[in-house]
């Protein structure tokens, strides 16, 4: 897939052509508005059967903080995996640090989380990225982020 010409949405299908998540651990379940090398918006459609809510917690399910900043990391590898052709190419990422984080909502089954992550530093292998968690137009999380990229060696 060359990157010049990048989709402007991922489907399931080609978010596990770039990133190596799965069930459970895979978060997002599609991404759209994808302009490469700047940002794009994660979608997450929070269901009451999964895994977590078995114990966060019982009787008053809420999907974990830091799960919506791995929902949020992930949709940044759909990013950069789809700026930097690395569909099919089995590169992984890895945090390097999380900024600034703030939880301002809780979110819910039934909620549908939106991942707005924009590139503020990247084009190699280390990445920032500015994030946003929405429930329509509630901010559930902001984040600052920096992720390193294992690129397929050429």
């Amino acid at each position: 897939m060359d990157a010049t010409i990048a989709p402007t949405t991922a489907d399931l299908d080609l978010i596990q052509r770039i990133i190596p998540h799965r069930y459970p651990f895979l978060l997002i379940d599609k991404v759209r508005d994808i302009v490469p090398n700047e940002g794009c918006v994660g979608i997450k459609c929070v269901t009451i059967n999964e895994p977590q809510f078995t114990g966060h917690f019982p009787g008053m399910p809420i999907f974990p903080g830091v799960m919506i900043i791995e929902a949020m990391a992930q949709t940044s590898g759909v990013l950069v995996g789809l700026s930097m052709d690395l569909v099919d190419k089995n590169a992984k990422v890895f945090f390097m640090g999380v900024d600034g984080v703030k939880f301002r909502r809780k979110v819910v089954p039934g909620d549908v989380l939106e991942l707005h992550v924009k590139a503020i530093r990247g084009g190699g292998r280390v990445w920032k990225f500015e994030g946003r968690a929405m429930v329509g137009d509630d901010l559930a999380c902001e984040a600052i982020f920096t992720a390193m990229f294992d690129l397929p060696k050429a």
